[in-house]
């Protein structure tokens, strides 16, 4: 079916521009006019390739799309027109094909959140769910502000984790890579004059020399063994067992385990409280929070604690049983559930924890750079001296 570009004026005389997908022009003019649209122009959109990798939208381009689209409604713009004025002015053209698809859904007679659900690479439970609660409670306005403040949140809380993690993979990496070059390029040299001395070497020389060798003679096969093993893990991390195995360990790991940790709850107790307070039911809001975790021994808890409120029980016994969660955590959420303010106690949780992270990452680059400075300069210097040690014999003898 092709796509037409079309301008035209509202009846209340605000221009209009956007795209739709029409068997004819006629077909168009004729679904214009029932939205009461009067057209002033109509031309067939030239096809286009567009090869992109993954869905090539990125999380705060949905964030951007949720916030504008909360003003819009609250300003008392019709649905359909909020959805084409921002599929007409989003850069990204992914982005604006998805956003006219929902606008054509809606136009169809669809609700919102079935239009969005069609899309679930982009609009992933958690938001079809707390759209559902809007349309049916009659607010849709504000929970759509609820789920842009929730968004732009969330997305800050995965920037200051993937920031704290940057600059020390690229200070490991730029020291691997100076380390491999001093040994297969460098040491070669320094070989090649020892060769000739006729003598014997220290011991750390010959270390260094029988690792440059081996590295020479192996390189490609090192290549393929990294590239395998790497393979192997992110294999292993996909299947249920690699996964929880992986979780757990990240929560356990020195330093970076309680960032981890700190960043692992604010996203829980954010994301449930959004839910409660949006009108989700507690069961279907536990369940959408475990899949939307991001760490499976937090998402086992959260499913053991929607097994005990069908039984009857509170949530807070299964987060305790977990070890993941930190007592002043569940003490807060059980007195949440006896006054019956689980949803703003859920909340308090994740603004404090948006601080802790902050420091945690604060901790985490202070510790972590100057240990990997010094594991590099010891290991440059050790290739430096071993290298200089025959020298410093033979000045010795003369």
């Amino acid at each position: 079916m092709p796509v037409f570009e079309y301008e035209g004026k509202t009846v209340a005389g605000a221009s209009v521009k956007g795209q739709l997908k029409a068997n004819s022009r006629e077909d168009l003019e004729r679904v214009l006019r029932q939205n009461r649209i009067l057209v002033t122009s109509i031309k067939k959109k030239a096809a286009q390739i567009d090869i992109r990798f993954g869905t090539g939208i990125e999380k705060i381009e949905v964030s951007r799309f949720t916030r504008q689209f909360a003003t819009m409604i609250g300003a008392g713009l019709p649905m359909v027109q909020c959805l084409d004025i921002l599929g007409s002015q989003t850069e990204n053209k992914e982005l604006a094909k998805i956003i006219h698809q929902v606008r054509e859904g809606v136009q169809g007679g669809a609700t919102l959140s079935d239009s969005l659900a069609r899309h679930p690479k982009i609009f992933d439970e958690l938001y079809t769910n707390m759209v559902q609660a809007g349309e049916v409670g009659g607010a849709l306005d504000a929970i759509l502000v609820r789920l842009a403040i929730y968004r732009e949140k969330a997305d800050q809380l995965i920037r200051k984790v993937k920031g704290a993690m940057v600059y020390p993979a690229v200070i490991v990496v730029v020291a691997t890579m100076v380390t491999v070059g001093m040994l297969t390029f460098i040491v070669p040299v320094f070989a090649k004059m020892f060769g000739g001395l006729n003598a014997e070497l220290p011991a750390p020389t010959r270390i260094i020399l029988q690792i440059s060798n081996f590295l020479q003679a192996n390189f490609v096969y090192l290549i393929i063994g990294l590239m395998g093993s790497i393979g192997g893990i992110l294999w292993w991390k996909k299947t249920p067992q690699g996964a929880l195995m992986y979780d757990r360990i990240m929560l356990h790991l020195p330093v970076l385990g309680n960032l981890v940790r700190k960043s692992s709850v604010a996203r829980f107790t954010r994301t449930l409280g959004t839910l409660l307070a949006s009108g989700v039911s507690i069961i279907e809001a536990l369940e959408i929070t475990a899949k939307t975790s991001g760490n499976k021994v937090i998402g086992n808890a959260i499913n053991k604690a929607v097994v005990a409120i069908a039984e009857g029980d509170t949530i807070t016994g299964p987060l305790k049983e977990s070890g993941v969660f930190p007592p002043m955590v569940t003490q807060m959420i059980s007195v949440g559930e006896k006054t019956g303010g689980l949803d703003d106690m859920l909340n308090k949780i994740a603004d404090f924890y948006d601080e802790e992270v902050d420091e945690a990452v604060t901790a985490l680059t202070s510790v972590i750079e100057p240990i990997i400075i010094v594991v590099m300069g010891v290991i440059i210097g050790a290739i430096l001296i071993a290298m200089y040690l025959p020298m410093f014999d033979i000045i010795g003898k003369i």
